[in-house]
């Protein structure tokens, strides 16, 4: 396995530049978090229902019973569907109590594969809430998955689990081996190599470039709410996909946490540079130097004089990276409530503090009541308009060229989800359980209200012409004129 990664990422780095873009997307697997790693939530697949009915089974080509809270969003790779979840639903009985836990399906049928289930911090909801499973999507390579999991371990797995009836990889560790059981190539360990203290949950999605993988440490406060235990780990490592060794670390917030760091990286070319883009934990964006990891630019997603919590945010979502600007809005933990938002475009081919001079617009909820709230979600960008969710329930439609806004609808429930362009159509979910189906452009336009039966936390995907939604305990796969036999 080692030796076949090792020719993978040799011809990888001839063409990786062309697998930075968003191209193709949906009609092919959905590999990773954003299903590209400029994290642009737009699927060119067609085809794709509109009404489905989670009762009757019409348009439900099969689904999957997961645990009791489901926040780590499907990816699909290899013919396998790969989730984070909870341990509720017990699996194993030599695996019980609470866990987190990755479950993988057989893409075509539903049928279950194989799980990694990993025990909480003894530490407690400090560093690995109660129940929370898993939080964060895999990254998929070349047969490869690379997670991490509650416990801030990074795990490189064959995605096929022991299906293939081999141990790959230098980890021979594995005390359970059988089908259903994941087959571990390689772990870092964040804590104990780099020092880092997530704040509840470590929650990082991978993405990579080249030989490298890239993901947040999740390093953030104690559970006073007041001390960095930590305050010279990094946020931001690149560790050697091969190895599984560290390559390269920032830790630019240093004791300016305000709370957690749980926003994921995104990785493109800016300029003619490829750079990884990232969150962090102090309310800043900043842009790294994708092999070396020079820091090229940082942004504050802040107005001057904001004061953390009533009006200074962190960053959780994840940066979109389109046509040379980076575009993210700010936010905090939902259990914080709602408050104003900060939605940004930012010129990233520029260098050094940039929040001035990178200011492409500024979708500012402190100045106009009618722009975004404090939002955890991602953007999706396609035709000129940039379709960005706020946690307060608003899906906003904003002009990626001038920041001004051409629509809002509310959804009259709070959204975790991030929205998704497909087949000319735009989908989204929320708490209720409920996935809108809106016509994508200019005019507001609902389609179809589908419920769900439970909360929709996750992002709608799709992948080889099938759509996947995960709901709080269950994944269904989606697919015109599919009829699920009760």
């Amino acid at each position: 396995m080692l030796k076949k990664l090792a020719v993978a990422c040799a011809l990888l780095m001839v063409i990786a530049p062309l697998a930075l873009s968003s191209a193709s997307k949906g009609v092919t697997d959905w590999p990773m978090w954003g299903g590209s790693p400029d994290r642009n939530m737009v699927s060119d697949a067609t085809g794709l229902p509109t009404v489905w009915d989670v009762k009757s089974g019409k348009n439900i080509k099969w689904v999957a019973a997961l645990g009791s809270q489901s926040y780590g969003n499907p990816v699909v790779a290899n013919g396998v569907v790969l989730v984070g979840t909870n341990n509720e639903l017990l699996r194993d009985a030599k695996q019980g109590g609470d866990r987190g836990v990755i479950m993988a399906f057989r893409e075509t049928t539903g049928e279950f594969m194989w799980q990694a289930t990993f025990e909480k911090l003894s530490s407690g909801r400090a560093n690995d809430w109660p129940f929370q499973g898993i939080a964060s999507s895999p990254l998929v390579l070349d047969g490869v998955a690379y997670f991490m999991s509650n416990r801030g371990v990074v795990v490189a797995a064959d995605v096929q689990g022991f299906h293939d009836n081999e141990n790959d990889g230098p980890f021979k560790e594995e005390k359970l081996t059988g089908k259903t059981d994941i087959d571990v190539i390689w772990q870092f360990d964040t804590m104990e190599s780099v020092g880092n203290f997530p704040h509840n949950l470590a929650n990082s999605s991978p993405v990579a470039f080249e030989n490298l993988i890239y993901v947040s440490t999740g390093n953030g406060q104690d559970e006073s709410h007041v001390n960095i235990p930590s305050p010279k780990a990094p946020s931001i490592i690149a560790i050697d996909r091969v190895t599984g060794e560290l390559v390269w670390e920032d830790g630019s917030p240093g004791d300016k946490i305000l709370h957690g760091q749980w926003s994921t990286p995104a990785v493109g070319t800016i300029g003619g540079v490829v750079q990884v883009v990232h969150g962090q934990g102090d309310g800043w964006v900043r842009g790294y130097e994708a092999k070396s990891g020079k820091k090229l630019w940082e942004f504050d997603t802040n107005p001057p004089g904001s004061v953390w919590p009533k009006t200074r945010n962190e960053v959780i979502a994840t940066p979109v990276i389109y046509e040379n600007a980076v575009y993210i809005a700010n936010g905090q933990d939902p259990e914080h409530g709602e408050g104003v938002g900060h939605l940004y475009a930012i010129d990233a081919t520029k260098r050094g503090d940039i929040t001035k001079s990178g200011q492409i617009w500024h979708y500012d909820g402190a100045t106009d009541k009618e722009a975004i709230r404090r939002s955890i979600s991602t953007a999706a960008i396609k035709d000129g308009i940039v379709y960005y969710p706020d946690f307060s329930g608003f899906l906003h439609a904003v002009d990626q060229k001038t920041g001004r806004q051409i629509w809002k609808h509310d959804m009259f429930a709070a959204m975790w989800s991030s929205a998704l362009i497909a087949d000319g159509k735009v989908y989204l979910g929320d708490e209720d359980g409920d996935v809108v189906v809106m016509q994508h452009g200019r005019e507001k336009k609902v389609l179809q209200t589908n419920e769900m039966g439970s909360s929709v936390y996750s992002t709608v995907i799709t992948a080889n012409g099938t759509m996947f939604i995960m709901t709080r305990n269950e994944l269904y796969a989606i697919q015109e004129g599919a009829q699920l036999k009760r």
